[in-house]
């Protein structure tokens, strides 16, 4: 794979190819939220899932651990086992996925909590799920892919997370990143995401409602850079916030879509690299 240094804004094109690389234009779009599927699969050997994840803080790892089984929560308690949730870590393993900790932060965030009680007994399949507003819970196996590009192997301090939706994505991030920021469009997800994550009292997370085509420049800038939704372009505002090194991870397209890495290598210059096909919800712009 041949790196090529490109100055922005670039076309965005849907290169098909997971090795190719494809010149860009970003410019501003559209604000993202929650919600994926994923085409691509792969199959490595299985992954023995991991109980240990690397964590700011030995609190935020209690925190996390301690609510798993609330209980005021009754409709869980079937869904609590630990190896319900190390069966979905193993089936993402044997998609691709191979970063231990990554695998580890999966296997720590229990999905079901963030999960409308009549499709809680789905919240460890790989699929993506209704949380309202056309908005979904993200498949498993994507949200682990795209934490896995945005980590490279390496220590993230400070995330910006584009589509908040309902709190999931986000408590995942928090298991592997010093600093998550995370952006929701819609205000009843916005609410929906603190009152979800509220129990688990994660200490490195903090959420905002507003228009995330904007970004958080008040907290820029950022080293890791997450899109939840597809759009042609990326908006140059995120770009703005990206981090000299600093890696953006994004769907792109509208209906034939695949997930784009960008990496920023200068004040004005970044690189982008095509990686696999996938299916988001699409950028809308604006507050609900």
């Amino acid at each position: 794979m041949t790196e090529k240094n490109r100055t922005f804004p670039l076309p965005l094109s849907s290169v098909t190819d997971q090795g190719a690389r494809k010149a860009t234009v970003f410019k501003p779009v559209a604000t993202p939220q929650t919600a994926t599927q994923n085409a691509a699969r792969h199959a490595p050997p299985p992954y023995p899932a991991p109980r240990a994840v690397a964590t700011p803080s030995k609190s935020h790892s209690y925190a996390l651990e301690r609510a798993q089984a609330p209980a005021a929560a009754p409709r869980q308690s079937a869904l609590v086992s630990d190896g319900v949730r190390r069966a979905m870590v193993q089936r993402i393993a044997k998609q691709g996925v191979k970063d231990a900790v990554v695998l580890g932060a999966m296997d720590t965030v229990p999905r079901h909590l963030f999960m409308d009680e009549g499709l809680a007994p789905q919240a460890y399949v790989d699929a993506s799920l209704p949380i309202g507003h056309h908005q979904t819970i993200s498949q498993p196996y994507i949200v682990a892919r795209m934490i896995e590009v945005l980590r490279n192997g390496g220590q993230l301090q400070r995330v910006l997370e584009i589509g908040t939706g309902c709190g999931y994505q986000a408590a995942v991030l928090s298991c592997v990143a010093q600093e998550v920021y995370s952006i929701e469009r819609i205000k009843p997800l916005h609410e929906l995401a603190k009152a979800n994550l509220r129990p688990l009292r994660v200490p490195n997370l903090r959420l905002h409602y507003g228009d995330g085509m904007l970004g958080l420049p008040q907290a820029a800038p950022f080293d890791g850079i997450i899109l939840a939704a597809a759009g042609m372009e990326v908006p140059q505002a995120l770009l703005d916030q990206m981090a000299i090194g600093g890696r953006l991870v994004a769907p792109v397209g509208v209906r034939t879509q695949h997930l784009e890495l960008i990496t920023r290598i200068g004040k004005a210059e970044w690189t982008s690299e095509t990686l696999e096909d996938c299916h988001f919800v699409p950028l809308r712009p604006g507050v609900m």
